[in-house]
């Protein structure tokens, strides 16, 4: 029985790191690997043929030879997971869903997979595989209870190319005490943690020790959610740590309470967790009493930071804003609290009401959700809540600016320095040799520091605390999240100014004029959305003989227009002949580094012709 399991791409946002990945370090195309699908491939049986496509680092292949196609997704890659599931549906395989998103909502897939899998996967999966061999698969395997995490296997990484991944998942416990308003971990996973044997974390270290990996990210939702425990697991990875030579750098998510507990930092420290990220959300604490999210609430949260940086661990950490309480006020409070705490990585969130979890309950009832908007991103310039305490226009411009000033060369430079001055003693180091670091620092000099010209020359320098060198390594991670942190904002926050407008079309125009005697020919059709917004889209829709020329030509316009403009470009292929398809290729390689902003739709007519890497580009479907 063969089997492709996909991991479909994710639309960008804060946590891609695009600008990070794309310009600055070697060969990472993505943050973390899929590890439920390395998981469900353990799950398999034996005999079972099994590979893992992830679209996030390399292309789907559209007519691959095998019996069932697994696609999983989070919410937010719901859209992108329905696409996929609707094609190879239609190619005839038999197609099952699963993820997070099934597991909250499996009714949403219905009409979309031959067979859904809602919850976690120990115990259903390996029951759908004996169905389906059996010729008795059902259309819904549903996990209702709580499995014994001993019943997890040891994922299989081999199936995956980890190179290509800036650090490596792995998993320890599921569920989380806590009770937060607007959470769906507690929904899914419940409120008593459950753990993994520690010899059984001991053998997927093992087995990444044997891959070359050096990175290592514990994806729990919270690693102390049980403190005893967790404080067995912390002493058990030290002396591994210290059997192996500290092969691994960790990293993990766990509540702020974390600050409160000497003996549990001291560990993390041994255990060489050189990060880990917190949901702090808010200063404000009647926004954390609001939101149930007492544990922030014991201890003053800047006091809490600095305790864990002086013991050598970095923060990144998540916030929120759009709660009950929350006002134009709140901004500034947000950005004085960001700036003083020195977290870099600050990943600011509108708040977002997921379906199932109390929040989305509270304003259902209340009438305070908004049909149709979005619930699966909250790092877009939009919500699904209705705010309370200030009018929607001003919490979305409001969040707008407050990104803005955090990621100015200013704001990242005094981010670093208010850092600094606790984090001295930093855990872990860099795992890199030292020739890629100095590629590193090559690439940050000159695609990083150098653009910004003397401005940010001047706060780079600012940033550096001359008598520990030892910290520049830090210095220079925190400059590369910042500026990564600050190109997204500067593609996806910024409307289309009347100027930037008039140039959008001065380069669409030339472009027409370039190409006329191909629309004229009835080969080609050039549309330009008449929305002023980020949202503008450049439409070719290429459907006859195209010859050397115009490839060559539309590659320079279009380099122009996505190079000035913020405008999207859609490229449909209805027809080309075998001949055109090198000078296509020429052209795609041309437009790839504004692949996040290309959509291709490629006719199934010509599906067998035209290569198109989904990892780069959006690619779509077309009857």
């Amino acid at each position: 029985m063969r089997l492709l399991l996909i991991n479909p791409r994710f639309p960008e946002s804060f946590w891609s790191f695009k600008w990070a990945m794309d310009r600055v370090l070697p060969g990472r195309k993505t943050v973390n690997p899929p590890l439920g699908l390395a998981t469900l491939a353990a799950l398999c049986p034996p005999h079972w043929e099994v590979s893992i496509v992830d679209e996030n680092v390399e292309p789907i292949p559209l007519k691959p030879e095998v019996d069932i196609v697994g696609i999983c997704g989070m919410g937010v890659q719901f859209p992108r997971q329905k696409e996929l599931l609707a094609y190879y549906k239609q190619q005839g395989y038999y197609v099952v869903a699963g993820g997070s998103y099934a597991s909250l909502l499996p009714e949403e897939y219905e009409s979309q997979a031959n067979t859904v899998v809602s919850g976690e996967a120990e115990h259903i999966w390996p029951q759908f595989c004996v169905d389906y061999e059996a010729g008795q698969a059902q259309p819904l395997y549903h996990e209702k209870g709580e499995v014994d995490l001993a019943d997890s296997p040891v994922p299989r990484f081999d199936l995956l190319q980890l190179d290509r991944y800036q650090a490596v998942s792995l998993q320890f416990s599921r569920g989380c005490p806590f009770r937060c308003e607007f959470c769906d971990i507690i929904v899914m996973f419940g409120r008593k943690p459950r753990t993994k044997p520690f010899e059984q974390v001991g053998k997927e270290l093992d087995t990444l020790r044997g891959l070359g990996v050096r990175k290592v990210f514990f994806v729990d939702d919270n690693l102390i959610g049980n403190k005893p425990v967790a404080k067995q697991l912390l002493r058990y990875l030290a002396e591994y740590q210290r059997e192996h030579r500290y092969r691994f750098e960790f990293g993990t998510e766990a509540s702020l309470n974390l600050a409160q507990d000497a003996e549990l930092l001291d560990l993390f420290r041994k255990a060489n967790f050189g990060w880990v990220f917190i949901g702090i959300e808010s200063p404000d604490e009647e926004s954390l009493k609001e939101t149930l999210k007492f544990q922030n609430t014991r201890q003053d949260i800047l006091t809490s930071v600095r305790t864990v940086y002086r013991h050598g661990i970095d923060i990144l950490a998540g916030f929120i804003i759009g709660f009950d309480h929350d006002t134009v006020d709140t901004f500034e409070r947000q950005y004085q609290f960001i700036t003083q705490s020195g977290i870099q990585a600050s990943m600011i969130g509108l708040l977002q009401a997921t379906p199932r979890t109390p929040l989305y309950d509270r304003l259902a009832k209340d009438g305070r959700l908004i049909p149709h908007a979005t619930h699966t991103d909250n790092s877009r310039l939009g919500t699904n809540v209705i705010p309370k305490g200030m009018a929607y226009d001003e919490m979305v411009e409001g969040y707008r600016t407050l990104h803005y000033r955090l990621f100015s060369d200013a704001g990242i430079a005094a981010r670093i320095r208010n850092k600094l001055k606790y984090l001295t003693n930093k855990v872990a180091g860099n795992s890199f040799s030292v020739a890629v670091t100095l590629g590193i620092l090559y690439r940050f000099i000159v695609r990083g520091l150098l653009p910004g010209g003397p401005r940010r020359l001047y706060h780079f320098l600012r940033s550096l605390r001359w008598t520990r060198p030892s910290l520049l390594i830090q210095v220079i991670d925190d400059w590369v999240l910042g500026l990564a942190m600050r190109d997204y904002i500067d593609r996806h926050f910024r409307g289309v100014e009347d100027s930037a407008w008039q140039l959008l079309r001065q380069r669409v125009r030339a472009m027409e004029k370039a190409l006329r005697r191909y629309r004229e020919a009835g080969a080609l059709e050039v549309s330009l959305s008449e929305v002023r917004s980020a949202a503008t889209v450049l439409s070719l829709r290429m459907r006859g003989w195209l010859d050397r020329r115009f490839f060559a030509r539309a590659a320079r316009h279009l380099e122009q227009v996505l190079q000035d403009t913020r405008s999207s470009v859609t490229l449909h292929i209805d027809q080309i002949h075998v001949a055109q398809v090198h000078h296509l290729q020429r052209l795609l390689r041309r437009l790839s580094r504004y692949g996040d902003r290309i959509r291709i739709t490629v006719h199934e007519t010509v599906r067998e012709v035209v290569e198109v890497d989904s990892s780069v580009f959006n690619l779509s479907f077309e009857a």
